[in-house]
């Protein structure tokens, strides 16, 4: 079992899906990639989740986000508990879940915490930027259900702080004045934010986002 840390390439693996086989690289492309776990088919959580996560994959999909679920039953298991997601959730299933029965999976990415569960899979988040490398790591306890709109605001972070010298503070959403990064000089900073900049301190400087780019 491998420990990943964020930085890390993602680890790259062929599996089954309630889509077909895919391999996970040839799926991402040059796309970001979301790719969470659940603990297994038929759990209330679960279900209201993967709902939830359909309904949300137009946002994903304006992101540049393909995403990629996770649970250690079957191909066939998951394909019966999709038409109970579509209609208790009142959505369409629309990406594809892996079946993981062998835990390959599951032990790749560590998603298995035996001091929690021994074959359970605990709830991870895997952001995977175009580079293939983790770009955020999150663990919920099973009890504890994801909260999408948290992700979308993590991957516009992400995305923003990929591409220009900021950072983003507490709280921040899409449109709200982002940090200068402490490497960026005053004089630069004139030249790369020409929206301007405002110093509360000379370690933090505030300037209104820069357009959000996402590849």
């Amino acid at each position: 079992m491998s420990t990943i840390k964020l930085g890390d390439k993602a680890p790259n693996f062929d599996a089954e899906t309630s889509e077909g086989k895919i391999n996970l690289y040839d799926y991402l492309g040059d796309s970001w990639g979301i790719l969470f776990s659940h603990p297994a088919d038929y759990t209330p959580v679960c279900t209201t989740e993967l709902g939830t996560a359909a309904r949300y994959k137009p946002e994903f999909d304006k992101r540049n986000v393909k995403m990629i679920a996770l649970s250690v039953d079957g191909v066939e298991s998951h394909k019966e508990w999709i038409k109970d997601i579509n209609e208790t959730q009142n959505t369409t299933v629309n990406f594809p879940i892996i079946a993981d029965e062998d835990r390959k999976v599951s032990d790749l990415y560590d998603m298995i915490h035996p001091n929690a569960n021994d074959t359970l899979t605990v709830r991870s988040v895997f952001i995977i930027g175009p580079d293939k490398k983790i770009k955020l790591l999150l663990t919920y306890p099973a009890s504890t259900g994801r909260n999408f709109d948290e992700l979308l605001r993590v991957i516009d972070s992400l995305q923003l702080t990929a591409y220009n010298k900021v950072a983003t503070p507490a709280n921040w959403k899409h449109g709200e004045d982002v940090v200068i990064s402490p490497s960026v000089s005053n004089e630069e900073a004139k030249t790369m934010f020409p929206k301007g900049f405002k110093e509360i301190k000379s370690y933090l400087r505030l300037t209104p986002q820069p357009e959000l780019k996402n590849s």
